[in-house]
């Protein structure tokens, strides 16, 4: 499984920015989990959200709810993460993973993708 990320970008505090990450690969099926996690400069990697295979079950952590959406279209393979009133302390790479059945310790993750939010 390949998992390419994109929207990376640099915001001011307050702002909005969309991140995208689409599946591939003889193994993907739209049945995995996906989701986000995040590693800010100097900090372990941390989960942000996931979303079961049909979108119909999401988690977050405490630090984004209200402010994060995740959704998928399987018909696109893809995952998004809407990220809105974001806070310097989401500056951090945002890393785009999926699994068949945890997405808590996942098995692929894609390359991670840079988020800068200025004060």
């Amino acid at each position: 499984v390949q998992l390419q990320a994109s929207g990376e970008g640099l915001v001011q505090a307050g702002g909005s920015l969309r991140l995208s990450c689409t599946a591939s690969g003889r193994t993907w099926s739209t049945s995995y989990a996906m989701g986000w996690f995040r590693q800010a400069p100097g900090k372990e990697r941390e989960f942000v959200a996931a979303i079961n295979w049909n979108g119909f079950s999401t988690n977050y952590t405490d630090s984004v709810k209200g402010r994060f959406t995740i959704s998928r279209d399987n018909a696109k393979d893809t995952v998004y993460l809407q990220m809105n009133r974001l806070k310097p302390e989401d500056t951090a790479v945002y890393y785009c993973i999926a699994d068949p059945q945890n997405f808590w310790r996942p098995n692929y993750w894609g390359q991670g993708t840079l988020v800068t939010v200025s004060s």
